[in-house]
């Protein structure tokens, strides 16, 4: 199936690893072209090495803090100088900081807001207008199942991941009649290097295998085993495609069945 990707062009936050990255090099291989942030240039060499072997295209990178939400203008307008406009953003970020309630400090609290709410606001504010005049725009959120099926120990991300999720809905109401569309991918467990030092760094806690722990974080998926970060990168495509035009304010789960929930 042919998306209609070619030539569009892609602003991908946090995309040098895991889901980001797999929606970036997804998207080049559509015949988009791209433009990747992180916080780390190493990592951004990385995946720039690697875009090119296996798509050809030389993606542009910059480095951002998620952090510093203030960073987006800048980065931007270096977008803007390079691409002329961007077409679509698949907003991303790292997990938040792990934790009960009690244990989260008011400067994780902070981070997390910034990385997963304030972030994405700033890049929004930047990118709607033009996106407006244009009259077209793909918006992706990459939250989690937690904005449906809260995970214990996730208290940052449960909380304000459902606050992304709520301003993906009021913005979608509020742009569709501009040609914009707005949606959110929840995933599931995903086999990302998150995961991975995850699962190591709790197997030296408890003396069990990576292994064994990536198979206990499975236990309770039907399909039996996490999602490879190619999965909602292939669905982040298909939603960045003028073919999903009339799928709008919409969080779309790709977790093997592990939510619950009915809708």
């Amino acid at each position: 199936m042919d998306l209609l990707l070619k030539n569009k062009t892609a602003l991908i936050t946090a995309g040098s690893k895991g889901i980001g990255k797999a929606a970036a090099l997804a998207l080049a291989a559509e015949g988009c072209r791209i433009a990747v942030t992180s916080s780390n240039k190493e990592n951004l060499q990385k995946f720039s090495d690697e875009c090119k072997s296996r798509t050809g295209q030389t993606p542009y990178t910059a480095v951002m803090d998620l952090n510093i939400p203030s960073q987006a203008a800048g980065v931007t307008e270096k977008i803007f100088k390079e691409f002329g406009h961007i077409d679509i953003l698949v907003n991303n970020c790292g997990g938040p900081q792990p934790g009960n309630f009690l244990e989260i400090t008011d400067k994780q609290w902070e981070s997390g807001a910034n990385q997963i709410l304030f972030s994405v606001i700033a890049i929004c504010r930047l990118l709607i207008p033009p996106m407006r005049e244009r009259k077209w725009g793909r918006i992706i959120n990459i939250t989690s199942v937690t904005v449906r099926q809260p995970i214990d120990n996730l208290v940052v991300s449960n909380a304000l991941r459902a606050g992304l999720t709520g301003l993906a809905k009021s913005l979608s109401n509020e742009f569709a009649a501009d040609g914009l569309t707005i949606n959110n991918i929840a995933p599931g467990y995903t086999l990302t290097e998150r995961i991975k030092d995850l699962s190591q760094s709790k197997a030296t806690l408890t003396g069990n295998s990576p292994d064994d722990i990536i198979r206990e974080m499975t236990r309770n998926i039907p399909a039996g085993r996490m999602a490879e970060p190619e999965e909602p990168a292939a669905l982040a495509c298909f939603l960045a495609s003028p073919l999903a035009g009339y799928i709008n304010g919409n969080t779309i789960q790709i977790d093997g069945g592990y939510t619950k929930s009915l809708l």
